[in-house]
């Protein structure tokens, strides 16, 4: 075999200074991938302490390159490969964060966050925001240390809520903000404050309209059935959902006879320690619009792999489209189920049980 097919050192360092941005392109969804291959549970330690270690090493570098500006370019691996290593890094961090935060609301407030964090990735790599230099890359490391204290904070407190955000932001910030005080004399405090404050002021305004998803819950599964039941081992569902109609979780399509009831079961995940509140809010929709119709406040806690097991009942209802949304003491959506309801006369009908 002919050694000089093979290439060399030289040859490849020539193709990465050749197509650098291509380069720094790949190696970040290269991290978006290797996140979702290695993520573990929202409060493993050492879930936690990889994020610690990336946001440590894209701090480190950004620090090294804000001081270099306008000297020299160093040799060695590490000056050569650190924008690229940056890159890797930032796409695993917000990737996890997407996985995270996606998990954690309903399709609707997800999708707008994912496609946010999506329109950075791209951003990221256009000449204009390359331009830009590392106010846009402090942006994205500020951006990775809120959304990691708004994914901590909350599970060693054990709750969540608007004191717990707040503190949450307080101590995201706080590296950023003493970074950028320390070299203060050395111009560098507006490469980083300025970025810093304007992520910052994002987060508080979307925490305000409650975009910001409830981080750490989430919700694996919600379902109407016609019955739940306590049992020794767990629960019972009951439902009469044909076998074709999968892709519907219980009676979505609920055909209720006299004195019957309509039962939300569901599973929320919360870490280990956590305990805290959440709210089934009964909708109906009329000419006008969702109408609140009833909220049930249900007591959580957390650490079981599956999720804590909960449910909900209405006995008092009317026909049409209805939905259950399951929600924060502080009104944020963790999730939802539409279903349709329908009255009929007392008649036969064949229940079938699962347990859950």
């Amino acid at each position: 075999m002919n050694s000089g097919s093979f290439p060399t050192i030289e040859s490849l360092k020539l193709r990465y200074a050749q197509n650098e941005r291509a380069a720094a392109a790949a190696f970040f969804v290269a991290g978006f991938v290797f996140d979702i291959v290695t993520v573990g549970r929202i409060d493993s330690w050492l879930t936690i302490a990889q994020q610690a270690a990336y946001l440590g090493v894209v701090g480190f570098a950004l620090a090294q390159m804000l001081l270099e500006e306008g000297s020299p370019p160093r040799e060695g691996w590490w000056f050569r490969w650190r924008s690229a290593v940056v890159h890797f890094v930032l796409g695993a961090l917000l990737n996890l964060y997407t996985i995270f935060f996606f998990k954690s609301s309903s399709l609707v407030v997800s999708f707008a966050f994912l496609a946010f964090l999506v329109a950075l990735v791209i951003a990221n790599e256009t000449p204009r925001f390359k331009a830009l230099g590392l106010h846009f890359k402090f942006a994205l490391l500020a951006l990775c240390l809120l959304a990691f204290a708004a994914v901590v904070v909350p599970i060693g407190a054990g709750s969540i809520g608007l004191g717990v955000f707040l503190l949450s932001m307080a101590a995201g910030a706080a590296p950023l903000a003493a970074l950028g005080w320390r070299l203060r004399s050395r111009g560098g405090r507006g490469t980083i404050l300025v970025p810093l404050g304007l992520v910052l002021a994002a987060f508080l305004a979307a925490y305000l309209f409650r975009v910001i998803p409830p981080v750490p819950l989430s919700i694996p599964y919600i379902g109407i059935y016609h019955g739940v039941a306590r049992t020794e081992t767990g629960f019972r569902l009951s439902h009469e959902r044909p076998w074709w109609r999968f892709w519907h979780n219980g009676d979505q399509r609920f055909v209720a006879q006299p004195g019957d009831r309509v039962y939300v079961f569901f599973r929320v995940f919360s870490p280990s320690r956590f305990a805290d509140q959440v709210n089934l809010r009964w909708y109906l929709r009329r000419p006008s619009g969702w109408a609140l119709q009833d909220t049930i406040p249900i007591g959580i806690v957390g650490g079981r792999e599956e999720g804590f097991r909960g449910f909900g009942f209405k006995g008092n209802y009317e026909p049409g489209e209805w939905k259950v949304q399951v929600e924060t003491t502080d009104a944020r959506e963790i999730g939802r189920i539409y279903f349709e309801l329908d009255v009929a006369p007392a008649g036969p009908r064949s229940l079938v049980e699962e347990p859950a």
